[in-house]
């Protein structure tokens, strides 16, 4: 049956339309294959992160099609792996920042207590220094009262020379209620000798005696000599302020590295080794050229305080 023309070209027009229906439907049904395995996929793999957190390692699904899509689907573990390694690290490093802050922090710390312990120690120095003088000028006063510890005495003696007949009476003026202070010189030796015996005690009195004298020319020596008596005493906070107003008279004198040396000793007293440390390579620096007992003695600190 041979066909016209016009209906030749229909029917050419018709084989498309029904032809591409079972392509086009194949092709929707191996995409659809595909994304249904990526989105499972996906799902699995939310799932192992909920249950296990990063470490999971979620289950391969790349057979599970059997068009053979999927085979790639792994990578996005692998890749998720990295940042969150990456998130660790960062924690740690700032972990490790923070600590190093709080060490510097306690540092700091330290630090203000021990100056606020040494201010203290130097206003109890400063107001027993005070007592000392005014109890000094009380005593070296010609014809003046007796110190004022002495107050409650007053009454009990003056009733024992009312009941003591003239001639003892005559006898009284003779006697020297307290003696004259020492010279300077011969107080410092005095409190030598004392500290040589380990009578801390009289050292200390001594030297504070020569302090409160005022006699700039021995002033350092005197500090030193306190310095010297209350490390004996091992009250360290105090003898540390001592050598500190030692080198502070007279920061290039000829007892100025003795006196820093005392510092960082006190200092090891305290077991404070770190600032120890410090004052002596702080001497070394000022006194490059020490030599003999006094180089020996800031070797041994150096050792004590373990100094690198």
């Amino acid at each position: 049956m041979r066909l016209s023309r016009p209906l030749l070209l229909a029917a050419l027009l018709a084989a498309p339309m029904v032809l591409a229906p079972p392509a086009r439907a194949q092709v929707e049904t191996r995409e659809g294959i595909a994304l249904q395995n990526q989105i499972l996929q996906l799902r699995q793999e939310m799932e192992a992160l909920r249950r296990g957190g990063a470490g999971a390692q979620p289950a391969p699904s790349g057979g599970s099609s059997v068009l053979g899509f999927g085979g790639a689907a792994p990578r996005p573990a692998q890749q998720q792996q990295a940042p969150q390694g990456e998130l660790v690290g960062q924690l740690l490093d700032r972990v490790s920042r923070l600590e190093e802050e709080l060490r510097s922090v306690r540092g700091r710390a330290e630090q203000a207590e021990f100056r606020e312990r040494e201010l203290r120690e130097r206003v109890e120095k400063l107001t027993g220094d005070v007592d000392f003088r005014f109890q000094q000028m009380e005593a070296a006063r010609p014809g003046g009262a007796a110190p004022a510890a002495a107050a409650p005495a007053r009454p009990a003696a003056a009733a024992a020379a009312a009941a003591t007949p003239p001639a003892q009476a005559g006898a009284a003026p003779q006697a020297q209620p307290a003696a004259l202070a020492r010279p300077p010189q011969r107080a410092l030796q005095e409190g030598q000798a004392a500290l040589a015996r380990r009578d801390f005690a009289g050292a200390e009195a001594a030297a504070r005696e020569v302090i409160a004298a005022r006699d700039s020319a021995r002033a350092a020596d005197a500090q030193i000599l306190l310095g010297d008596a209350l490390s004996g005493k091992r009250d360290f906070a105090a003898a540390a302020i001592a050598y500190d107003d030692a080198f502070r008279r007279n920061q290039q004198g000829s007892r100025a590295p003795e006196a820093m040396l005392g510092v960082a000793n006190a200092l090891i007293g305290l077991n404070n080794n770190r600032d120890a440390c410090g004052q002596l390579g702080d001497l070394r620096s000022r006194f490059p050229n020490l030599s003999g007992p006094l180089a020996e003695r800031v070797a041994d600190a150096r050792r004590r305080a373990q100094c690198r």
